[in-house]
């Protein structure tokens, strides 16, 4: 994000920054409890679940398995997404948004995911109450606007497959996706990757 001179990555740092620059309308609740909670939320969104809608994008848009390896890992990345999702609904409680009253720092952090999975038809089960929050959610000019912009991305994107079979771009195999891919029973695709220069780790930024 850029705002002026101040250029901020990372999506915690960077809904920290707007906390701290503009305070009102917080985007955290007021009880240190609740802030706790909706900043596990957005560390589970962050850690657990944004690997699997990557994981899924690497198998298939970019093409990096394919046959029983590329099924296992479509099939590991669904369970996981329909796990937490789950746990999800549970968070939900009786609350009208994840922040509570209020939509806020919970439910930033957990709309683009599960719109991304409901995209390759991985939405929130029906009649649940993460279902209702979605729905909610997504109706917010904020959320609309956002979700017309992927749609827009998505439907231009680029062959990724052949971009990367040339070897003209490379995947950031960062902590919590390497681990996904490990844990999936990918070990080979990382392997292959390194081997072809297909992928890159975390640096310090330019």
């Amino acid at each position: 994000m850029v705002i002026g001179d101040v250029q901020l990555f990372d999506s915690t740092i960077i809904l920290e920054y707007l906390e701290d620059k503009w305070p009102t309308p917080a985007l955290l609740p007021k009880a240190p409890a609740e802030r706790a909670r909706v900043r596990m939320i957005e560390d589970i969104m962050d850690s657990l679940y944004e690997p699997n809608n990557w994981g899924m994008m690497e198998v298939t848009g970019f093409k990096r398995a394919s046959g029983a390896l590329a099924d296992k890992l479509v099939a590991f990345s669904t369970a996981n997404i329909k796990q937490i999702q789950g746990w999800l609904n549970t968070q939900l409680d009786n609350r009208t948004w994840f922040n509570g009253d209020n939509f806020g720092w919970g439910d930033v952090a957990v709309a683009p995911y599960v719109n991304r999975s409901a995209a390759v038809g991985l939405g929130p089960e029906k009649g649940t109450r993460l279902e209702a929050w979605f729905e909610r959610a997504n109706e917010r000019d904020s959320v609309a606007k956002v979700i017309d912009q992927m749609k827009q991305v998505m439907t231009n994107l680029p062959d990724f497959a052949a971009l990367l079979a040339d070897g003209k771009i490379k995947r950031q195999y960062r902590d919590h996706r390497l681990e996904w891919m490990i844990r999936g029973g990918g070990i080979s695709i990382v392997r292959e990757g390194i081997d072809k220069d297909t992928i890159r780790f975390s640096r310090l930024p330019d």
